[in-house]
């Protein structure tokens, strides 16, 4: 997808970055449907968050789908990404994050976790959480954005934490290795609160307008009926 923050001014050297893009959930309490393609500007979500990991020049995507697969997968064709299926999704997040990094296949420094159902990340949000990975406190390998006392997402971490998750037990995820590693977690303390929105509810979609000013709306195949 191209290259990040090259020498980053001559200031920190090039970080080879790839990305997990979880949009695997069942969407249970949004009338059990496909919250990533709810569409922001006739734009799904999810294809806005690739375009985000796009623009900040993330190296290698892959694409967790579980439920929907069949309606989210023709939407990624026109980018050059992994698409794993999770055969059981029903098992949890911990287990698309674990398929999603095992399918990354290149010699990466650092992986970022985002989420298909945050409908205002961009790239220079993902390019400032690149930022502060690279200046990061010494000895700390995970990134994890902090909004007043709200965590946030992304999440970007390490490869040797990739590592550690993958060669762990099956129920270990970012949030689980942190839990158990909190020294080396940073918790990336800023304003942004792009960071923080998702989108779980229908109330959620409604206070994103109220708050923000922008409508989400469901494709026509997904409209509930009046």
């Amino acid at each position: 997808m191209g290259c990040i923050l090259k020498g980053g001014g001559g200031l920190y050297s090039r970080v080879v970055v790839g990305s997990i893009l979880l949009a695997a959930g069942q969407g249970a309490r949004i009338g059990s449907r496909p919250k990533c393609l709810l569409e922001l500007g006739g734009v799904p979500l999810i294809r806005r968050q690739l375009i985000a990991l796009s623009g900040a020049g993330v190296d290698e995507v892959v694409v967790v789908l579980g439920h929907y697969a069949d309606d989210i997968e023709p939407l990624l064709q026109d980018f050059p990404v992994t698409i794993v299926r999770n055969a059981e999704p029903e098992r949890g997040q911990v287990s698309s994050l674990r398929l999603g990094l095992g399918a990354l296949t290149g010699k990466l420094d650092a992986v970022v976790v985002a989420l298909a159902d945050q409908p205002l990340i961009n790239a220079q949000d993902i390019t400032a959480l690149i930022g502060a990975y690279k200046k990061r406190p010494e000895n700390s390998h995970v990134v994890q954005p902090i909004v007043g006392t709200q965590i946030g997402n992304p999440v970007m971490f390490s490869d040797d934490v990739k590592q550690q998750i993958l060669s762990g037990d099956a129920n270990v995820g970012c949030k689980q290795w942190q839990a158990e590693h909190p020294a080396q977690v940073y918790r990336w303390a800023n304003d942004n609160k792009r960071y923080i929105i998702d989108i779980d509810s229908e109330s959620d979609i409604e206070n994103l307008h109220a708050t923000t000013g922008h409508q989400l709306r469901w494709p026509a195949a997904h409209t509930p009926a009046a």
